[in-house]
């Protein structure tokens, strides 16, 4: 009977055991299983991100802070797009100090550079500059260092003197500058174009001014009416055609505005090329339209056109003299912010690099500009 007992405990015991390592054998079995099967979805949870995001179409990294490096890689229509953009927030989260942007549109050099280097020496962090010159140009040529030219070139294609491609580059000059949006004034020169204050007067001059400064008026004539083309209407009509000089400022709420014209832009681009001379006529004309109030009616920049002829008079240094200068600075009178004022022109052209050793040496005095 004992043996029986005793037999019967040592069984029991064995079937424990056998139970107990099942239960280790089941337990390994379903951990290497869960492992496993967690790395397979895993794997196929990436797999399917991929597959996702593979199949997205590409989108162009655009930055939405404020900077002002100006290269990027943005087409035209990106670049429009993004400059467009308008902050439905009036105060900015964080510190600005309202700035001017100037826009150089040049087919290749600044050639007075060591003109406006002394015009902007001293008064950083107050503007901007950007320049847009012929495409071949622009990768065959770089500003020294201490210029404040220097990688100031924005991404720029050919213009064709004229053509509505001026009209496109100066567009394109308008969306970068915007793209920093502590850019409050926008203000087109030329290479020859040569600044008649100190810089002072002239940032003082555009940011308190409840204007923007474009040229307009209705002019009879071949070189007036008589380039307006009969296929713009029913868009735009003979009436509302207007001509004026090509050097514009304008604020930052007119900037946009003109960037984002799809309307009547359009229009000019399809039948303003050749002898209807773009550049004189579109900015004119949609101002006019549009946005008439918000403007002057007269630009900045001084051109003399007396002599007649397809492009205005040209200085050289034997006409660069104090008088002449002065005469420039003070020859006519015009309204500034309601009031009758004696500072009418800000700029003048066209200047020959020939002319740069005397303008350097009248500029601090007659300009006072800084030496």
């Amino acid at each position: 009977m004992t043996r029986m007992k005793n037999s019967s405990s040592v069984l029991n015991g064995r079937l424990q055991l056998s139970n107990l390592l099942s239960v280790f054998i089941f337990f390994g079995l379903g951990l290497c299983f869960g492992i496993i099967l967690t790395k397979n979805v895993s794997f196929n949870l990436q797999f399917t991100q991929l597959s996702i995001s593979s199949t997205l179409p590409h989108q162009t990294k655009i930055r939405l802070e404020s900077s002002s490096d100006v290269l990027h890689d943005m087409t035209d229509d990106e670049l429009i797009w993004r400059a467009s953009m308008v902050p439905k927030l009036i105060h900015y989260p964080y510190h600005t100090t309202p700035k001017v942007a100037f826009m150089f549109l040049t087919r290749g050099p600044v050639l007075l550079s060591p003109l406006w280097n002394m015009f902007f020496k001293g008064h950083h962090g107050l503007f901007n500059i950007y320049v847009h010159t012929s495409a071949n140009f622009s990768s065959n040529w770089t500003e020294p260092k201490h210029s404040v030219f220097h990688a100031r070139t924005i991404p720029s294609k050919n213009v064709e003197w004229g053509k509505v491609s001026m009209v496109e580059a100066e567009r394109r000059l308008l969306a970068n500058a915007l793209l920093d949006f502590s850019n409050q004034r926008f203000v087109l020169v030329s290479e020859s174009c040569i600044p008649l204050f100190n810089f002072s007067t002239i940032y003082s001059y555009l940011i308190n001014s409840k204007h923007s400064y474009i040229e307009s008026y209705d002019l009879a004539g071949p070189v007036g009416r008589g380039r307006y083309s009969w296929k713009m209407q029913p868009m735009l009509k003979m009436k509302d055609w207007r001509k004026g000089s090509q050097w514009f400022e304008m604020n930052r709420e007119l900037a946009i505005e003109v960037i984002s014209d799809e309307t009547y832009f359009p229009v000019f681009q399809k039948y303003c090329n050749g002898s209807c001379y773009a550049d004189e006529h579109y900015l004119p004309t949609f101002v006019t339209l549009r946005f008439g109030s918000m403007i002057s009616n007269r630009t900045l920049t001084y051109v003399d056109w007396s002599k007649g002829g397809p492009h205005p008079s040209r200085y050289t240094r034997y006409d660069v003299t104090k008088d002449f200068l002065e005469k420039l600075r003070n020859e006519r009178k015009c309204e500034y912010n309601g009031r009758r004022n004696e500072t009418c022109h800000l700029f003048a052209r066209k200047f020959t690099p020939h002319a740069l050793d005397r303008l350097l040496r009248l500029a601090p005095k007659i300009m006072h500009f800084n030496p």
